[in-house]
């Protein structure tokens, strides 16, 4: 996946809905300092200076989701106490849908304190419920889960062994998932996953694999060996078993294997990762990306986590920085408008000047270099808007264009002149430039001003066209001619 790839995924990700059903808590820290110890025991004094609530086990899933822009329903049960009032007005205040969750009278809502110092934790106090749920909370669950899945893309089991997800209801949902063809991911726990069984792909951790699979996990050899036996076992589509610092792995069904580096570049806290993991891996899924490709998104996610102290969520600017990290070359130039506009923003904020130009750019020659080397220096950046080869099939006939938009795009986009490169799919670039509002529009000289597409619209916000001279004699159309002339028998 590169950078383009991940900026069209993040322009739905507000499209898609998401069903989460699991075990929610509260993850409370207290961030202290520790000079002394106590007087009364062997133990440090910790001199709390901060605390801090946040959304744990099914609800970090929720907030990793919800902080980058998708619509999330969840289905689960609380207690109906102050934690549990206080877990869904968290939620609620991220516009998260809560009416499928439950509250329990006499059952204890999770709440994990976790004490730290110097970013080292130095206890965790847990209060929590297990038992599991009544039948009739149960059956409430499975009529709440039914009704919500025609409306949603993804469905999401998060189980932290908290009660919430008996068995039966388990095979219920996933059932009824298949049937209504919406995806299953599961983030499981335990030693006996024949509950996740049709799941369309689990995500345990290496350790956890090793006692689902009873296959001691010693090498790549045996890793490989427990990955394939899940997934046939289970009948997944897929299983991504995450390796800790070695990265991740994503073993399919067939037999084939995909494995995937770690993209952590300092581990702080491991605690949250596989949250990220599930929640960007079915975000992936949700939005049609490939298992191999929503794999990726995940294991970069989290990455970005591991490297922040508590349980943590990623935005999309993070994600896509990494990525332009890996991807130093013209891949780090071309962008989707709406991430295009916010740059502009920033870069016209440091008092830039944005110059504009576009055209199709098929077959490039010495007359375009010249052209856009001439428009760049009329200010600070050039940003080439690009027809796309549909619009191009529309403008020039159905045997244009000759080169296609991606090599077309990449071929641009390594020229030192050009800053970005963005493709439009219209027949007149007058929406892109209202989304990207550049400073200084420019065209050929063959044109007029009045001629040029967005003169206006840029003249409105105080901007300006400019008209640059051609280099006589050279057009794709006449090299076209050329090569037909060359090569005629």
């Amino acid at each position: 996946m590169n950078r383009l790839d991940a900026e069209r995924f993040f322009e739905i990700v507000d499209r898609l809905n998401v069903l989460v059903i699991g075990d929610l808590m509260l993850d409370e820290y207290l961030w202290g300092r520790v000079e002394r110890i106590s007087p009364e025991a062997p133990v440090q004094v910790v001199e709390v200076r901060r605390e801090e609530l946040r959304l744990g086990g099914a609800g970090n899933v929720i907030n990793n989701l919800a902080a980058l822009g998708a619509n999330v329903r969840v289905c689960s049960v609380l207690g109906d106490d102050a934690d549990g009032h206080l877990l869904r007005e968290l939620l609620a205040e991220r516009r998260v849908d809560i009416d499928g969750i439950l509250l329990v009278s006499g059952r204890v809502t999770s709440r994990k304190t976790r004490v730290l110092a110097s970013n080292q934790q130095i206890v965790r106090i847990d209060r929590e419920t297990r038992s599991e749920i009544s039948p009739a909370q149960e059956r409430q669950l499975a009529e709440a889960v039914c009704a919500a899945l025609p409306s949603c893309q993804i469905l999401l089991i998060s189980d932290y062994l908290k009660g919430v997800l008996p068995e039966g209801l388990l095979q219920e949902i996933i059932a009824a998932a298949r049937k209504a063809g919406v995806p299953v991911v599961v983030d499981p726990k335990g030693n006996d996953y024949r509950k996740y069984r049709g799941a369309t792909a689990l995500t345990p951790n290496r350790k956890e694999a090793q006692a689902a699979s009873g296959v001691a996990i010693s090498d790549e050899a045996s890793l490989c060996r427990a990955g394939r036996q899940l997934c046939v076992d289970l009948e997944l589509e897929a299983l991504v078993l995450t390796r800790s610092e070695e990265g991740m792995s994503l073993f399919y069904r067939d037999g084939n294997a995909l494995h995937l580096p770690t993209e952590a570049r300092e581990v702080f806290d491991v605690s949250g990762a596989g949250d990220t993991v599930l929640a960007l891996l079915g975000l992936g899924l949700a939005a049609g990306l490939s298992l191999a490709d929503a794999a990726r998104l995940s294991n970069l996610a989290a990455g970005i986590v591991v490297g922040k102290v508590g349980t943590s969520t990623v935005t999309a600017a993070e994600i896509l920085e990494a990525l332009g990290r890996q991807h130093l070359d013209a891949d780090s130039k071309i962008h989707e408008r709406k991430t295009l506009a916010a740059l502009l923003e920033s870069r016209r904020a440091l008092g830039q000047k944005v110059v504009f130009t576009n055209g199709c750019f098929d077959l490039l020659h010495v007359g375009h270099v010249k052209y856009l080397q001439a428009a760049r220096k009329l200010g600070d950046l050039l940003v080439l808007g690009l027809n796309t080869d549909d619009s191009i099939r529309r403008l020039k006939g159905p045997k244009r264009p000759l080169i296609g938009e991606d090599e077309r795009a990449h071929i641009l986009a390594a020229l030192d002149c050009i800053d970005y490169v963005v493709l439009f799919d219209e027949d007149t670039p007058l929406e892109l430039i209202g989304t990207l509002r550049p400073d200084i529009l420019v065209k050929g000289a063959d044109y007029t001003p009045e001629g040029v597409v967005g003169k206006d619209l840029v003249e409105s916000w105080g901007g300006r066209v400019e008209l640059i001279d051609l280099v006589d004699g050279r057009s794709t159309s006449s090299i076209i001619d050329k090569i037909l002339q060359a090569y005629q028998d």
